[in-house]
Formats: C-alpha cells, structure tokens, sequence
C-alpha cells in the first residue's frame, strides 16, 4: 500500500531489469495501488479512473493487457458476493489515498473500517478495539511492518490475524514476515477482488474460531451450573443416608430422613430435565420471569429441607413469616435456587450460631426475602468481589471444598434477570445478611 522504499531487493530490480522487462513493468509494480482487473467497478468511480487514466498514459500496451487478468478459478467474482461479510478491520498505511481506496472498497463490502496512518496510531486503534483483522503496510516511515507486529506481541498473544500488503517480492523477507506472525500478504499492484478474497477468507476463519471459543466457554459454564445446582440435593442425600447407615437416628426421625432423600433427589432429576430442555446454555439467560412464587412457601420449603442439617450442624433457625400474601414475579423452583444457596453458605460459614428465614416489604412494588445469620460476616475487604465469579467467602482453610465460588455470582444474574436485586449487608453485632428483592406479582384476574 504506496510504500516509497518497498525493500533493498525491490530497488535493485528496478536499477538493473531484467532482460525483456520494460520501463512500464516496473513503473506499474509502484504507481497503481491496484490492478485494472476485471471488476473495476468494485473500487470508487473517480479513483479507478485516476488510476486507469495514469496506467494507460504510462504504458498503454500493458495496461491493456492487464485488464484482461483473471483469478484462478474460485478465487473470483462469485467468493467475493458469498462470503457474507461482517467484521472490523483495521488498515494501516502511511498514504492516505491508499486508507481511502481500501477503505471505501472494504466498507462497500459490508465491513466496518478502521484506518491508521502510522505504526504509533495502528496500536493505539488496536487497544482501543482489536479488530478482526489487520491490513499491514510492510514498509512505513518510523514503526513499519514488522516493528508493529512486535508491538502487537509485547501486548500479549496476537489472536487477530494480519496481512501484509506489499510492492516487495524478496523472498527472505516473505519469510521473515511469516516468522513473525503474519498469515498471509498481497502484493502491489493488487486485484481488488484478489484483496476481498483474501480477507473474506480470513475474517470467516477469525469470526469461526471466536465462535468455537464462545460455544466452549459456555459449555464449561453450563457444566459448572449443573454441578452446582446438584450439589446441594445431592448433599442432603448423602447427609440423611449416612445418618440411618449410622444407626444412631431416633426411629421417629427415620420417616423423615426417608422424605429427605426422596424429595432431594427428585429436585435433582428436575435440574437435569430443566437443562436438557432448555433452550439456552446459560441458567442466568433462561425466562426466570412468568411464574408466581409464595414467599411463605418458600419459607417454609427451606426450612423444612435444611432443618435437620442446620440442627446437626448447630445451628439454630427461626422462621417468620410475612403477615400478608407476599407473590413474586419468579418461578418458584428458580427463587428455590437461589434462596438454597443462600441457606447453604449460612450452614457453611456460620456454624453454632443462629439463622433468621423472613420475608418483608420491600422498595414500594417489591418484596424482600431475607436470610440472616450470626456468624463471622464477610470481611470488609472482600464485599466488593462477593458477587464475582469463582471467589470464595472466606480464605480459612476450615472451608475448603464446601463451595465451588460459583453460588453468589449466579444468584446475582438470575435475580437480576427477574428484574429484581440482591445484596448483602453487614449485620450490626456481626453477622451476614442477604436480601433477595423481587417484584410483586400481579394481581391475578379473575375470570
């Protein structure tokens, strides 16, 4: 792209042609950013005729001839109107017509284009916004080529692909060039639709690759909601079998323990249906909206499922109940969730203490579930990553294995999504208190 020195071998080619190479040959290889090639259309009206005009005027003959060129077969006309494009590309040239001419021809592709006239401003466009390709003048005054790409290294592994766009043909420096990272290069003068299928093509594999990465990252992430959500049935299967393998459980209590495991592992076949019929990989993504969940039902759920556990685990709970009808727009088996993983945390980080279930009035319009305990509380200097992924409550070793540090982060998006909050609160005399915010369901309509 209008390189002024393309390379010591480019030169010397120029002061000693070879024989039968015209004057016109090796003015053509710098003058025209393009070919006259059989789409002349394809670049903007009032270019292509300064070009042709100039072409024609130098060498009338093999202009001529040029314009009867044609790509190999697959790399013409029709790769270019099937490649669907879509993407960001960064071109950079120290000569402005060249970022003109590309750019116009890009953009009337579909692309969205940015320029940068100098190695300094392309890393700054970089930084601002990777691209999904970068098109790379080779030599520019100051950072060329190569010094740009080194750069791009020193920011981290380069994962946007870059072309070369060159009037040089040394060999080594190809190559050189390929160490370096590029992927591919086009040299000047250039068919416009020789330049498309060349970014077409590897826009398409960059677009694919991101893709693949996507669909992989959630995947892992579908995986962890699973594990999670079975968790905590699982864990009350387990607590309430090996209390009656142990021998040790009252025989009035034996029925109970018996529910437990029913009622435990019938939640857990529940979240596997949920997850093979969803249509989403995400738990924070699905319509948590358009069910109607009972605040004193969810109450009392949780505390008859973890009343055993918290008694065992010495932990003494005391449910209040909200006076009135307290709906929430959520489905009850999703607030179920999140209020269990809430329960959970208490059961872990507050042992021998107490916990308080209540419901109350929230925001007017909304109504709060609460769950608190009168444990350690969260250190002050850990509140503001309590919600991210992957960070655990407390860094004591006593606690490790009992969360995955996916529980709160998950919570937070699936309240969100039911266009509710949740938030924790340090309780005065210490202790933690998490509050679950939910809109009021609507009053039904009676028929």
């Amino acid at each position: 792209m209008g390189e002024t020195r393309p390379s010591r071998g480019s030169h010397d080619a120029m002061r000693s042609r070879p024989q039968g190479q015209s004057t016109c040959s090796a003015t053509l290889r710098i003058l025209p950013l393009c070919r006259i090639g059989s789409a002349p259309n394809r670049l903007p009206g009032d270019m292509m005729s300064a070009i042709a005009r100039l072409s024609d005027t130098v060498c009338p003959n093999e202009t001529a001839a040029r314009r009867g060129s044609t790509l190999p077969r697959g790399q013409g006309r029709s790769m270019v109107v099937a490649a669907g494009n879509s993407g960001r590309i960064l071109v950079v040239d120290d000569q402005n017509v060249n970022l003109r001419v590309v750019g116009t021809l890009l953009a009337r592709q579909g692309y969205e284009v940015v320029s940068a006239s100098s190695g300094e401003e392309a890393l700054q466009r970089y930084l601002e916004s990777p691209p999904d390709l970068i098109l790379l003048d080779m030599m520019m005054p100051g950072m060329d080529g190569f010094d740009v790409i080194a750069a791009l290294h020193e920011l981290g592994p380069l994962q946007v692909p870059v072309v070369f766009v060159t009037a040089a043909h040394d060999r080594d420096l190809l190559l050189r060039a390929f160490d370096a990272g590029v992927v591919d290069y086009v040299t000047k003068p250039f068919l416009p639709e020789e330049l498309l299928a060349r970014v077409n093509a590897h826009v398409g594999l960059k677009l694919t690759r991101d893709r693949l990465e996507r669909v992989a990252r959630e995947r892992e992430e579908l995986v962890n909601l699973v594990a999670h959500d079975l968790k905590n049935p699982l864990s009350s299967v387990v607590f309430a079998a090996e209390l009656l393998r142990s021998g040790l459980c009252k025989a009035e209590r034996i029925p109970r323990y018996l529910e437990m495991i029913h009622e435990s592992a019938d939640d857990a076949l529940g979240y596997i249906h949920h997850y093979l019929e969803s249509q989403s990989d995400k738990l924070a993504d699905e319509d948590t909206g358009g069910g109607r969940a009972d605040l004193a039902e969810i109450l009392g759920w949780l505390h008859k499922r973890y009343e055993m556990q918290l008694e065992a685990r010495g932990i003494r709970a005391e449910l209040r109940l909200p006076e009135t009808a307290a709906q929430v727009s959520i489905h009850p088996r999703v607030l179920r969730q999140v209020a269990e993983n809430l329960v959970t945390n208490a059961m872990k980080y507050a042992p021998d203490s107490e916990l308080l279930l209540t419901a109350r009035a929230g925001a007017p319009g909304y109504w709060q579930l609460v769950v608190a305990d009168r444990g350690p509380g969260i250190p002050p200097d850990r509140e503001k990553e309590l919600f991210k992924p992957f960070v655990r409550l407390h860094d004591d070793p006593r606690y490790d294995g009992l969360s995955s540090g996916l529980g709160l982060s998950l919570a937070k998006r699936i309240v969100a999504r039911a266009g509710g909050q949740l938030w924790y609160e340090a309780r005065r005399n210490g202790g933690a208190r998490f509050i679950i915010e939910l809109p009021e369901a609507p009053t039904p309509v009676m028929a």
